[in-house]
């Protein structure tokens, strides 16, 4: 599955915003070419929320143990929760290469319940979209019960 498939596919979600950062946008330059997911019925990018999931292109300065900077590299991040991390996680070593197409706790956020994926390929396509769609639906959740605490 492709980068572009992903985006694509998300863009079809009821509510989704898609925010791809590009030269002159205002956005840092740093998040260039990656994408970021929000649930925004509006249309407005969220100030007060993180996206759900990213698709990231390159390292950045925290996060280099997937080696996104090597030519082709990308990875899928999604935020499925802490408890469903360890459903879907294999264990890697600290010290060895992230291994593509197979679901891993996210290098910097896998604490906070996000999981990850280097060039999802035949293994993890199925999930890759169904993780997505089901925190879409989360952040969908989030999004009613802080507008209607409002209220």
């Amino acid at each position: 599955m492709s980068m572009d498939q992903i985006i694509s596919a998300v863009r079809g979600f009821d509510g989704a915003l898609v925010l791809q950062p590009r030269p002159d946008d205002g956005t840092p330059d740093i998040a260039w070419g990656d994408a970021f997911f929000y649930y925004a019925p509006d249309g407005q990018v969220p100030t007060t929320v993180q996206p759900y999931g990213t698709i990231v292109t390159k390292n950045y300065p925290d996060d280099t143990t997937c080696d996104l900077d090597e030519p082709g590299r990308w990875r899928v991040n999604v935020q499925v929760g802490r408890d469903r991390v360890h459903e879907l996680v294999e264990h890697v070593p600290a010290s060895r290469r992230v291994p593509t197409d197979t679901w891993t706790r996210h290098p910097v956020y896998g604490d906070l319940g996000w999981v990850c994926v280097v060039d999802p390929a035949e293994r993890t396509t199925p999930a890759v979209l169904a993780l997505l769609r089901d925190a879409h639906s989360a952040a969908r959740r989030r999004y009613e019960r802080r507008r209607a605490s409002r209220r």
